[in-house]
């Protein structure tokens, strides 16, 4: 049988004692409601204010982005040499092959042993087409980079605060069919030039070479 509490000194009593027989206080029956505090748990809910703090992974992730960018700097112009003779050459392989194509067809009254010396002809324009598109020139803010080779790939760098003059040269060909080279002098490379060869419109590359390199100056 379960004993009754004084509700002041907390003696122990008989379950029909009406008074303390310890203070003599007048013993009464008090509903007690039993309440169980809950922790909350460490994880934060959704809708918390953690949960309105800002990615720092992505911000994170956008900042390395954005030096890389800085570390290569923006493209002012990306150009190769022209292609002017390249094409020429293809015009002048086909001349060749139909030429070789009827005489062959008049001496041995077989045309295909000119068409086939005739599609060899193309072999010459077309090696000169990829020696002209494995070289790139590149001017960026800060620097001129110089990349050429197929299988051994060369990347020079010239820094733009080492360029001492630029200069366009052009024949009376090149001036007449509207390109030239664009000469480098320089003081971080060995013999002190480097050529920008056969380049379209090369006044206009100049000038811009010219005013990023004032701009540094500033």
């Amino acid at each position: 049988m379960p004993f009754m509490y004084c509700d002041k000194c907390g003696a122990e009593n008989a379950p029909d004692a009406a008074f303390c027989r310890k203070c003599g206080r007048e013993i009464t029956e008090i509903d007690v409601e039993t309440r169980v505090a809950v922790r909350p748990s460490a994880v934060p809910s959704v809708g918390s204010p953690l949960d309105r703090l800002p990615d720092v992974s992505q911000a994170y992730a956008g900042r390395v982005e954005d030096l890389s960018d800085d570390a290569h700097g923006p493209v002012i112009f990306s150009i190769s040499p022209t292609l002017m003779f390249v094409k020429a050459g293809y015009v002048a392989a086909a001349i060749g092959a139909l030429l070789l194509a009827a005489i062959c067809g008049a001496l041995f009254s077989n045309a295909w042993i000119g068409v086939v010396i005739g599609l060899c002809l193309f072999l010459i324009p077309a090696y000169f087409h990829l020696v002209k598109r494995l070289v790139r020139y590149t001017l960026t803010d800060a620097k001129i980079e110089i990349d050429s080779g197929l299988v051994a790939r060369t990347t020079r760098n010239i820094p733009l605060r080492r360029i001492q003059d630029v200069t366009v040269s052009a024949n009376v060909i090149q001036r007449l069919l509207g390109f030239g080279d664009v000469v480098i002098d320089n003081s971080s490379e060995v013999g002190g030039r480097i050529v920008l060869d056969n380049i379209n419109r090369p006044q206009e590359i100049a000038d811009k070479l010219l005013r990023q390199m004032r701009r540094i100056e500033s």
